[in-house]
């Protein structure tokens, strides 16, 4: 699968639901294509801002979309690494803040 055929899959899935892709495309194909590397090495889409422990079911919450994206563009408009946004985040009509990490800091520790 290329990145942009990843984008046009998810863009449909995902907006559907309320989130949108950041309006920089650069930094969202920066991020699909991180999503494609991972998928080859692991075996799964996770994360790409976010250390992998290379054992799916661990990594089961950083898959994504990860178990944190809702709360975070409910709470900050966007989630962590920027990949999904709400409409207001894009439409420039509520502030970009950092997104602090969500996951507990066990599962970001190695074994």
């Amino acid at each position: 699968m290329t990145v942009e055929q990843l984008f046009e899959v998810l863009k449909r899935a995902q907006e559907s639901k309320g989130f949108y892709f950041n309006q920089d495309k650069s930094r969202v194909f920066d991020l699909l294509q991180g999503l494609l590397t991972n998928k080859s090495r692991y075996g799964y889409m996770c994360c790409p801002c976010r250390l992998a422990a290379e054992d799916r079911e661990r990594d089961r919450d950083i898959i994504c979309p990860c178990v944190y994206r809702e709360a975070d563009v409910a709470e900050y408009g966007s989630c962590y690494c920027n990949l999904y946004v709400s409409r207001e985040w894009n439409d420039g009509t509520m502030p970009h803040v950092y997104v602090p990490e969500r996951r507990p800091l066990e599962k970001r520790l190695p074994l």
